[in-house]
């Protein structure tokens, strides 16, 4: 009976409620961010958990307007939105925002607060332990780690981080890393909970199929995820599904296989290095065999249509 008990936990947050969910993004500088954040949206549809809030890691002013266009299309436009404290090089671009608030007709608007004053607000206020998907740059995590109040915040109210960050197949410097490697080191190395990470070669090896923009988010015109991928690169392309592995793996655990536990050291060029042992950090492994599986789901559940429009 503890085993069945167990199961459902994983499945479907059944057993307490929707997990809480912070979803902190680099939106703009490619695709699978959007599509991540549909995906949060239809998992809250689903009562698989609750987005509470979005923060920013990408300085780039359309983001805040654009995370706002895709919370109102998803019945959320009050979701807590906070932008990035600074601007990084390489990490501040636009790949499809503007080309799609102008499509969508969304002029924007609501009140601008620094992602770390979002997160500490929302873990303040939450009644139970929050899970932070981070997608971006470790910036606003590790913002959160200069003052021993937001650190015991932290331990008290975040049960885990999935990070799509690292590379644990060929030892390359990946992305998220390598734009903010002294804030990836920070965050790695001494944030207080655990962290699961999605690296590199988890989403590289999941395609997302154009087939499916063409067909499955058909029911409204425009769609903005939809548009987005077509704004982002000459169609057809299959991207990557770097992000939206880390939500599937934060709200519904067990598709994919663990390393064991130990610790991630990040160096100055932003290269991640796994070391088991002591520690709270794994990785994920994608088992060949249910690659086809996985990406039925993050087909499904980026392109559900909202429950609350």
């Amino acid at each position: 009976m503890r085993r069945i008990l167990v199961l459902f936990c994983l499945i479907g947050s059944v057993c307490s409620g929707a997990q809480p969910v912070i979803f902190d993004t680099d939106m703009g500088n490619d695709v699978d961010d959007a599509l991540a954040l549909a995906m949060l949206h239809t998992l809250t549809d689903r009562g698989e958990c609750e987005l509470i809030g979005v923060t920013l890691t990408n300085a780039n002013p359309s983001a805040f307007h654009y995370i706002g266009m895709i919370d109102r299309f998803y019945g959320r436009e009050d979701l807590p939105v906070g932008t990035a404290i600074k601007a990084l090089k390489g990490g501040d671009g636009d790949g499809y925002m503007a080309s799609v608030l102008q499509t969508m007709h969304y002029a924007g608007g609501g009140a601008f607060e620094s992602a770390p004053g979002v997160l500490r607000h929302l873990l303040q206020n939450a009644t139970e332990k929050v899970v932070i998907v981070q997608t971006g740059f470790s910036t606003n995590l590790a913002a959160l780690l200069d003052a021993p109040e937001d650190v015991a915040l932290v331990r008290e109210k975040v049960a885990l981080v999935v990070a799509m960050a690292g590379n644990f197949a060929d030892g390359a410097a990946e992305y998220n890393v390598r734009i903010d490697a002294a804030s990836a080191k920070a965050v790695f190395e001494r944030w207080p909970t655990p962290i699961v990470f999605s690296g590199f070669e988890i989403g590289r090896d999941l395609l997302f199929p154009a087939a499916n923009i063409e067909h499955d988010f058909g029911y409204t015109t425009p769609h903005p995820i939809a548009e987005s991928y077509r704004a982002y690169k000459k169609m057809p392309y299959d991207r990557p599904t770097w992000d939206l592995t880390a939500v599937l793996e934060a709200v519904r655990p067990g598709y994919f296989g663990h390393s064991e536990s130990g610790t991630v050291t990040v160096d100055a060029k932003g290269v991640t290095t796994f070391m088991a042992g002591k520690g709270d950090r794994q990785y994920l492994k994608l088992d060949p065999a249910r690659r086809a599986e996985i990406l039925s789901v993050l087909e499904l559940l980026s392109s559900e249509p909202p429950a609350k429009r």
